[in-house]
């Protein structure tokens, strides 16, 4: 004879006030199971009950615990007593005449991050930030102007993802299976604010969350990381996450690294590039991407591309060709179309895939390397921009 069916309600000593109930967003298998357990979930019920709310929340994107009906009423109740499925609020949403979304994005704390959703034919990316600011000061980036408040926990990562899913109507519909979806957010790249390295447990937990089979399910290959060369958590990328790699590499030599991507000093070309050799998911279809931005006389010359092409032999990669974008009192100038691409003949030809970025979403300074958010925008004048990128007098 079976055993009785019993309920999982949990002994709750009182309804606790919002400020201290737990955000299940964010949250990984292991660390929901613990809280559900130490809020009263029986442990031989635990790892059930991480499954179905899993689901409703990544699968469905069910924010509201009365919605899930596979649940007793009475534990429903108690979760709603206990737990929150809270995502970061959107403040302003701007759509660029090319269709890319910006979402100025605000987090604990009252500050504000910038994600952008890029639709192009047959997919949809999502450019996502991993912080507050950045501490990378790097002189062509407009992020990189803002000093680093803090990092983003990995509630506040994936859930850039979930919001851009809501405003995209991407959530399946009831009684349709995900996999039949057309998927409008397909790809995810780690760009937007801040270097992902410098927050890899968070990113990590939050980039599990998004390839998990049983919720948003992106595929490892649709997830980038670009990291200006943290060398120390490059491997680690690979082994805790698995996803592809980018890198923010923009110039061929020390000096003028140096002073476009200033953790050069730390982590020059030549240990970089020795990281990047025996990174472990290294392959012809597993390429790592070189993203290079193009500014007009510092890194666009003939002699650059050469370059370039030498340093990178034996590496299976792509040359990402990013012409500059600009923003108020940016130092550089974009290169010009011709020596872009005279630039990109160079690598082709030296056996490199070389696309030129077609830039989107400036009208709405949603583009490369354009993110900041608007409260934590310190004005600067140009003078003072280009004095500390050392190309001032």
């Amino acid at each position: 004879m079976s055993a009785p069916i019993t309920q999982d309600v949990l002994t709750l000593p009182r309804k606790l006030p919002e400020s201290d109930r737990i955000n299940l967003v964010g949250l990984t298998r292991a660390q929901l199971r613990e809280v559900l357990i130490e809020g009263g979930t029986p442990e031989r019920q635990a790892n059930m009950r991480v499954g179905q709310i899993w689901q409703w929340i990544y699968q469905k994107g069910v924010r509201d615990f009365e919605a899930m009906t596979n649940l007793s009423k009475a534990y429903r109740t108690e979760l709603a007593e206990r737990y929150e499925i809270a995502l970061p609020e959107v403040v302003t949403r701007q759509v660029s005449a090319d269709g890319t979304r910006k979402y100025l994005v605000r987090i604990a704390g009252g500050h504000e991050v910038e994600t952008v959703y890029i639709p192009e034919e047959g997919r949809g990316t999502l450019c996502i930030s991993s912080q507050v600011g950045c501490t990378l000061t790097c002189s062509f980036c407009h992020t990189g102007t803002q000093k680093l408040v803090r990092n983003l926990t990995a509630g506040e990562i994936v859930g850039q993802v979930m919001l851009a899913r809501d405003d995209l109507g991407e959530w399946p519909e009831p009684g349709r299976a995900p996999k039949d979806e057309t998927r409008l957010l397909s790809n995810v790249v780690l760009m937007g604010m801040g270097e992902p390295l410098y927050n890899f447990d968070a990113v990590r937990d939050a980039m599990q969350i998004v390839m998990d089979g049983e919720g948003i399910s992106l595929s490892r290959r649709r997830i980038t990381l670009s990291t200006s060369g943290v060398v120390p958590e490059i491997a680690r990328t690979a082994e805790e996450i698995g996803c592809l790699l980018a890198v923010s590499f923009h110039a061929t030599t020390d000096e003028v690294r140096d002073t476009l991507v200033p953790i050069n000093k730390k982590w020059p070309i030549a240990k970089l590039l020795d990281e990047l050799r025996a990174y472990p998911k290294l392959s012809n279809s597993e390429r790592i991407t070189f993203e290079y931005v193009m500014l007009k006389g510092v890194n666009d010359s003939d002699a650059d591309a050469r370059r370039l092409v030498k340093l990178i032999q034996g590496i299976p990669a792509k040359i990402n060709l990013i012409p500059f974008n600009e923003w108020p009192g940016a130092p550089y100038q974009r290169s010009d179309r011709a020596r872009i691409q005279s630039f990109a003949d160079i690598v082709y030809k030296a056996g490199y895939a070389s696309p030129i970025r077609t830039p989107r979403g400036e009208d709405i300074m949603a583009a490369c390397g354009q993110l900041k958010s608007a409260t934590e925008r310190a004005r600067k004048s140009r003078t003072q921009i280009a004095t500390e990128a050392g190309l001032g007098g």
